[in-house]
């Protein structure tokens, strides 16, 4: 029966020996327990709020990073030496960590630790930067780099859009690694300009991320190549509309415009400009073979010039270029200029002809033609250059009014007037009565001439007849003296 309290004894022994086990593990598992862990994406340069969850308000927390101390606060503001505790501070109500001015270095493991809780935030860092720093010209490639932290590398699929939400073509770079992307993007045009956004997904951690990036393009709102008709003495007007303004532009740029009458011609530089970072613009006239106005009162960011009584060699292309940082952009005006001519000058006599020519400076392109067409005409008065020729010519018996046009696509671009006026009837007299006065005139003078012909040969032959008279009685004298003195 002794054995029976020893017993009972060894077993109240072995159950609290593992009550007191299971109390101390149970103790020992409550901050295990209690610890929430969660992937939280962050970008370099941005502000990262790190959730402590619901903190009590009254609680103090504390927030580490790889173990290593951020901030304390509660009773007592304690600062750590991790590397980010001077670009960080504690929301004194949520509790919550603010790391400013993120760093790809700051990725990690972040911990708040409150009461017997512990909150673990694993942060993911994404830096993308942009080539050229965002600022570009026309047909430039930009290229977009994205570098992650290397605690973990998932797979990335990386999307662009561009600031109208398209979708951007992008290439990926031969140097992209699993840490980091390299994409070559298209070719930018001036319109391009505005926030941009790059979606950064993963399924395994999942991710679903988007950064926006600036994007500038400094150009012209004009097309690249323009092309401007114009006729013999009108005042052209050509000006080119930059768009600094518009995309808030604030660096120094310069630019010139210069014109040549055609490509293989020498350049003039007519006037040359600068525009500072506070969008200041100032222009300088230059020396040219012709006159030009720069109007005063014209819209901001515009270069503008203005030709009056434009003459047909001055035509040719008009080149405005901007210069920024060793890169330029240029956009060209192409200026063509149209005259008529004629053969004959004044008015048309009855039964002759007369050719009239209409001519432009420069080469068509294949869309573009010249037409004579006689106003209120026929079909028959009507005449059309063949494709590329720049002169046509129509011969012209009566009188009218014929206008030449410059139609490309279908579309009449300028128009020129000619009138021809015939000889009034009483002229036409006139001018026979004219013509038979100057015949009479001029048979009258020949017969003065042949009259006064006659009278200076017979004036002639009576001096020689006289002469003869007198040698002959002279002879006779000397012959009847010779006679007396003989006798």
């Amino acid at each position: 029966m002794s054995s029976i309290p020893t017993l009972m004894e060894s077993c109240s022994m072995v159950v609290s020996s593992t009550l007191a086990i299971f109390l101390v593990l149970h103790l020992g598992l409550i901050p295990i327990m209690a610890e929430q862990s969660e992937l939280q994406i962050g970008v370099a340069g941005q502000t990262a709020i790190l959730n402590c969850g619901g903190t009590p308000h009254k609680t103090g927390v504390t927030w580490k990073y790889n173990n290593l101390l951020i901030r304390h606060y509660g009773g007592t503001y304690l600062k750590g030496k991790a590397t980010m505790t001077n670009r960080s501070e504690i929301d004194r109500k949520s509790k919550h960590l603010k790391v400013l001015d993120l760093r790809l270095s700051d990725a990690g493991t972040y911990t708040c630790e409150y009461d017997s809780y512990i909150v673990s935030i694993s942060l993911h860092v994404f830096q993308l930067t942009i080539s050229l720093d965002g600022r570009f010209l026309p047909n430039e490639v930009p290229e977009l780099t994205l570098m992650q932290s290397s605690s973990s590398l998932p797979d990335l699929a990386i999307t662009v859009f561009d600031s109208n939400k398209n979708t951007v073509r992008s290439t990926l770079s031969e140097n992209t690694t699993p840490q980091k992307y390299i994409l070559k993007l298209k070719q930018l045009e001036a319109t391009d300009s505005g926030t941009w956004m790059c979606h950064i997904h993963s399924d395994s951690p999942l991710i679903n991320q988007n950064i926006s990036f600036d994007v500038k393009v400094l150009g012209f709102q004009n097309p690249n190549l323009e092309r401007k008709y114009a006729t013999v003495d009108s005042t052209v007007i050509l000006s080119w509309l930059l768009n600094f303004q518009k995309i808030k532009w604030k660096e120094d740029f310069t630019g010139q415009l210069n014109w040549k009458q055609q490509e293989s011609a020498t350049a003039h530089e007519l006037l040359d400009f600068s525009v500072t970072a506070r969008g200041e613009q100032h222009e300088t006239k230059k020396s040219s073979h012709f006159r030009f106005e720069t109007p005063e009162s014209k819209p901001e960011g515009t270069i503008k010039v203005e030709l009056p009584k434009v003459h047909f060699n001055h035509s040719g292309q008009y080149k405005c270029e901007l210069a920024y940082k060793g890169r330029y952009v240029q956009s060209m005006i192409e200026l063509v200029v149209m005259k008529v001519s004629a053969s004959h000058v004044g008015p048309l006599p009855r039964g002759a002809e007369m050719t009239l020519t209409c001519q432009v400076s420069g080469p068509l392109s294949s869309n573009t033609h010249l037409l004579w067409e006689r106003v209120n005409g026929t079909q028959m008065d009507i005449k059309k250059s063949k494709q590329h020729e720049v002169k046509v010519e129509v011969n012209v018996s009566a009188a009218g009014l014929w206008t030449c046009h410059l139609i490309e696509d279908n579309d009449r671009k300028i128009s020129l007037h000619y009138a021809v006026e015939e000889t009034p009837v009483w002229n036409t007299y006139v001018e026979i009565g004219a013509s038979i006065g100057g015949s009479v005139l001029a048979l009258g003078l020949v017969c003065l001439c042949i009259i006064s012909s006659i009278r200076r040969q017979r004036r002639q032959q009576r001096r020689k007849r006289m002469a003869q008279a007198r040698q002959y009685l002279l002879e006779n004298k000397t012959c009847q003296c010779q006679r007396w003195l003989n006798k």
